[in-house]
């Protein structure tokens, strides 16, 4: 029987090694609601054995039936049919397997019929999945929504709204985006209007919405008149009926088995979610922080199946009287997809604990005031953190995921390119991943910040004071690679020409990444051989990427910028 969760090596190395305990004890709130429910922990070694358990049960699910069902979903697609959505049969089939296995609440607190899990193991659980098929979207939305709606929503709506999520009879949306609103959400026009009684309406048109078609939705608009940009914006809970219209499903490249809607408002009943005019700057904008470890999670995961696919394929081919595993053009880039994806694996569950952490302290201050004191030093540390590396490993794994599954492709051959085999599937849906929830451009310029104003750097000398005598060689490499990194930065910090720090933004990005996985793998290596060998490998192309981007912003970077009008006319 194929487990996606148990048969994944790193994966479990890396929840025997992560370092939970503070995250557990935040997310149980000391263990309070041990004993009011049956399957609520009661310490931390209980919590773990709780999260192994049902990681097994969504790496079986995912292994054995939505992995084999994969490319008839991807063939069948959804499809419109008087006004609603046809699902696949097979995302129907485990969409009510996930159902009865209580997991679509998987994050969602035990009052409602959730399991209360972390980030960090919606995280892993997300990558399982999507290594399953990448357009099984809907198990990751609920838990957005319903995260976002625990959060801000009022009583009166996470009471209706959140057991309907858990036991899986409601689907769910972010609908954000509109046909003149894109990345630029303070464009967002759909009106939302009060009538005399303080009741409010959504009128106008949103597309690009990821299953569009759920029962519920988290709805951007525009509340306040003569208001442009964000302050005119607030963010509504909108149960569908018949004001709204499902105009069409889009035509996509991949992920065929997630409807993508364009919708249709007509002075739609809604619900205001927390304060006005706080749409996009606080509710959005926690939202989309959310989904985009989903995103990660997701490209990790089709990074995963794209290499598998080519391994087992190199394996098998003979060519000039040998596997093609064996040929040095196809170990390396093999040898490169595995590195990538456990870089990116060990920077996507670091992400995940420490946005847990800054959740968990928000939870705790606001629970205990009296206590704020104590809270408020680690809470501003790791939600500078989280805002620096959650698009930091969105931009990293999302790239990632596009390459490895172009390396897969190429390794295949010609074979790769026909749907007789997975490997084109994969190149399909990988392509969004680096698109949708923002860019990887939007993801630099959201990182660029906390690159430039000390937040990477104070990260990286948190790392640089760990115990690395294991390894003392990678970690000189490591720290002088750390000066070429901060000359580059005092270059870049320097210049008053706005277009250069622009222009030279994604490479500082970039280098951060790089040092900040060199030092997460160099710990990975206290705890293996295997590990130390591919922080090796990690560290020592590292150096070379980082030392010539130095060299380009010091030396070389300014001459694009006088020279691009005049080659693009």
């Amino acid at each position: 029987m194929e487990n996606y969760f148990l048969d994944n090596d790193d994966i479990l190395f890396q929840l025997e090694h992560l370092d939970l305990d503070r995250v557990i004890t935040y997310r149980e709130d000391n263990f309070k609601e041990a004993d009011r429910y049956a399957y609520a922990p009661s310490d931390t070694a209980d919590a773990r054995d709780s999260y192994r358990k049902v990681l097994e049960i969504v790496g079986e699910i995912s292994g054995e039936t939505l992995a084999p069902l994969a490319a008839e979903i991807d063939e069948e697609g959804v499809v419109l049919e008087n006004g609603e959505v046809r699902y696949a049969k097979g995302t129907k089939q485990v969409l009510d397997m996930f159902g009865k296995a209580d997991l679509m609440g998987f994050c969602m607190p035990r009052k409602y019929g959730g399991l209360n899990f972390p980030t960090i193991m919606l995280t892993i659980a997300g990558e399982i999945v999507s290594r399953a098929d990448a357009s099984f979207l809907n198990f990751g939305l609920q838990q957005d929504i319903g995260e976002t709606l625990n959060k801000f929503g009022s009583e009166q709506q996470k009471a209706e709204v959140l057991p309907k999520l858990t036991s899986g009879e409601w689907g769910s949306s972010m609908i954000l985006t509109e046909p003149d609103a894109g990345s630029d959400l303070q464009a967002v026009n759909l009106r939302a209007h009060q009538d005399e009684h303080g009741n409010w309406y959504l009128s106008g048109v949103k597309r690009f919405i990821t299953n569009g078609n759920g029962k519920v939705g988290l709805v951007l608009a525009r509340s306040e008149d003569g208001q442009t940009g964000a302050r005119g914006l607030s963010f509504f809970l909108y149960k569908r009926d018949e004001h709204m219209k499902i105009r069409r499903l889009e035509q996509k490249l991949g992920i065929h088995g997630s409807p993508t809607c364009e919708l249709q408002f007509i002075n739609a009943p809604a619900t205001l979610v927390g304060e006005r005019r706080r749409g996009l700057t606080k509710y959005t904008m926690w939202l989309m922080n959310s989904a985009r470890l989903g995103i990660a999670s997701q490209a990790l995961g089709i990074a995963e199946a794209a290499y598998r696919e080519a391994d087992k394929y190199a394996r098998e081919r003979i060519q000039f009287g040998k596997t093609i595993r064996e040929l040095p053009p196809v170990y390396e880039m093999l040898t490169e997809m595995r590195v990538g994806i456990e870089a990116g694996r060990t920077l996507l569950y670091e992400t995940a604990i420490i946005v847990d952490l800054k959740e968990g302290l928000e939870h705790m201050k606001e629970k205990y005031p009296e206590r704020a004191g104590e809270f408020n030093s680690d809470l501003k540390k790791y939600s500078r953190l989280a805002n620096l590396l959650t698009p930091m490993v969105k931009a990293y794994t999302t790239e990632l995921a596009n390459k490895a599954a172009y390396d897969g492709i190429q390794i295949h051959g010609g074979p790769g390119y026909m749907k007789d085999f997975n490997a084109e599937r994969h190149y399909r849906d990988a392509r969004i991943t680096n698109i949708y929830e923002g860019t990887t451009q939007l993801q630099v310029v959201a990182a660029i910040g906390g690159v430039t104003s000390g937040t990477a750097s104070a990260a990286l000398d948190e790392y640089d004071e760990e115990e690395y005598n294991y390894a003392p060689e990678l970690l000189k490499k490591l720290r002088k690679t750390r000066i070429d990194y901060d000359k580059a930065l005092i270059g870049v910090r320097e210049s008053e020409d706005e277009d250069f720090v622009t222009f030279h933004s994604r490479r500082c990005v970039e280098m951060a990444t790089d040092l900040v996985q060199g030092y997460l793998l160099l710990r990975d290596a206290k705890y293996s051989a295997r590990k130390l060998r591919i922080a090796e490998i990690f560290i020592e192309k590292m150096q070379t990427r980082i030392h010539m981007n130095m060299h380009y912003i010091l030396d070389g970077g300014s001459t694009f910028l006088k020279n691009f009008q005049d080659v693009l006319g």
